[in-house]
């Protein structure tokens, strides 16, 4: 007869095979703690970089810390970086109610009357220069300003905007002074020209806006871009004056250089003014196209720009706002110094 088997061996493996069981099941168990199922989402990149805990019982349900971005509030997530405005302030009515009258006194006096003195005004005083002028583009050249350090180093730099007009004078005369010269005017013919060492003319028109980019280039009928922009390309950080004759396009990239703040990198500002009629773009009433003007001139003050001299052009029409009133002229070119540049 064949022997049995003891009750205890099979007893023993049953419990074995339960025991082999019962540690893969706290194996399965530890693993599942360790790794979830669900692939973690990678986090959305943020603006700011600012990693905020949720409250905790989320993160006890899950079993791990979780984190979510948020945006800052300043644009670009840049600490200090100013938000970008879309208009000027206005400054407040010179009168109770709105009139002509009063604005056009107000914004003529204060374009009259000069801020602080420049004893120095003329290029013909630097060494070896002696080209007279035939309009007044006038330059600080006060040893507390930086201009005539800048001119004798010859470390200085004008920008020059214009539309095609032949007197470029100032500009030679700067550039025989050492001073690196960038001309721009849509109606040359190349898109570059070199004239010496350090006068450059260039097929580009300045303007309050960049080009539609909806709009094929070669349909454009100029190539206009805003100062930011060039300021950018050219690799230019400071401009040591920017130089303005554009016939009545002054008024909206004067707005534009100073809602964009590059009006911060220019050290002086010499700007041919027209008033006859509202400028490009300038819409409103007699009265409220007067406030925006001063509005405008009254920003430059803000930002440290003072009024160091002024020209009445007796040769071109009396009038402000095709009114020949107010003993006013109809184009006025207007020199500022920035008393912070350096």
């Amino acid at each position: 007869m064949p022997k049995e088997r003891p009750l205890w061996r099979g007893a023993a493996f049953r419990l074995c095979v339960l025991s082999a069981a019962l540690l893969l099941c706290l194996q399965l168990a530890v693993r599942r703690s360790w790794c979830p199922e669900e692939r973690p989402r990678l986090p959305a990149v943020a603006a700011s970089g600012r990693a905020v805990p949720q409250p905790r019982g989320t993160a006890a349900a899950s079993g791990r810390r979780r984190v979510t971005y948020v945006r800052s509030g300043r644009r670009g997530g840049r600490p200090g970086r100013k938000t970008a405005r879309w208009h000027i302030e206005l400054q407040p009515w010179a009168s109770p109610t709105p009139s002509l009258n009063y604005e056009a006194l107000r914004f003529l006096k204060y374009i009259s009357t000069s801020q602080i003195s420049c004893e120095h005004m003329n290029l013909s005083s630097l060494r070896g220069n002696s080209e007279v002028m035939k309009r007044p583009w006038s330059v600080c050249l006060d040893e507390r300003f930086s201009l005539i350090h800048r001119l004798r180093n010859k470390q200085c730099r004008l920008y020059s905007l214009g539309l095609g007009n032949d007197d470029n004078q100032f500009e030679i005369s700067m550039a025989n002074s050492g001073c690196e010269v960038h001309r721009f005017d849509p109606s040359i013919k190349s898109a570059h020209i070199q004239e010496g060492q350090h006068l450059w003319y260039h097929r580009l028109s300045v303007d309050w806006r960049d080009p539609n980019p909806a709009i094929a280039a070669h349909k454009l009928h100029s190539n206009t871009k805003k100062l930011g922009t060039i300021l950018n390309e050219f690799g230019h950080q400071k401009i040591d004056v920017l130089k303005a004759d554009v016939e009545s396009a002054e008024w909206k990239i004067l707005e534009n250089l100073i809602l964009e703040d590059v009006v911060e990198q220019i050290g002086q500002l010499v700007f041919e003014v027209h008033i006859h009629w509202p400028g490009f773009e300038v819409s409103g009433n007699d009265s409220t196209v007067v406030r925006y003007w001063y509005s405008l001139l009254r920003e430059l003050e803000l930002k440290d720009f003072r009024l160091f001299h002024t020209y009445k052009d007796l040769s071109k029409p009396q009038m402000l706002l095709k009114k020949e009133a107010f003993n006013a002229s109809s184009c006025y070119t207007l020199s500022w110094v920035n008393t912070r540049w350096k």
